[in-house]
């Protein structure tokens, strides 16, 4: 599977964006989806993640509320909708993909993508 994530941007605090991220390949719908995040200077860390089918989504304390993750099995996409957005969700997003289960554990994904820019000003 190969990911190619896009969306990302320069926005002020307060605004939205949404990313997208393409999968190559056709059993993407047989893979759950993550987003993780990373901060220069920080550790990668998991945003949110979604089933295979789309019925079960988790979300990172810090992101719960203001962002949503979907997925269109039809198009091999997985969206990450970020709204409210502060200047610490300034990062590199990645999306990954994991063929076992849904997860948080960025270290359970076995493909990613290269990462998008989301850049939030205060």
């Amino acid at each position: 599977v190969q990911l190619q994530a896009s969306g990302g941007g320069l926005v002020q605090a307060g605004g939205s964006l949404r990313l997208s991220c393409a999968a190559s390949g056709r059993t993407f719908s047989s893979y759950a989806m993550g987003w993780f995040r990373q901060a220069p200077g920080k550790e990668r860390e998991f945003v949110a993640a979604i089933s295979w089918s789309g019925g079960s989504t988790y979300y990172a304390d810090s992101v719960k509320g203001r962002f949503t993750i979907s997925r269109d099995n039809a198009k091999n996409t997985v969206y990450l909708q970020m709204n409210s957005l502060k200047p610490e969700d300034t990062a590199v997003y990645y999306c990954a993909a994991e063929s076992i289960r849904t997860d948080s554990n960025s270290g359970s994904y076995d493909y990613w993508g290269q990462g998008t820019q989301v850049t939030v000003s205060s």
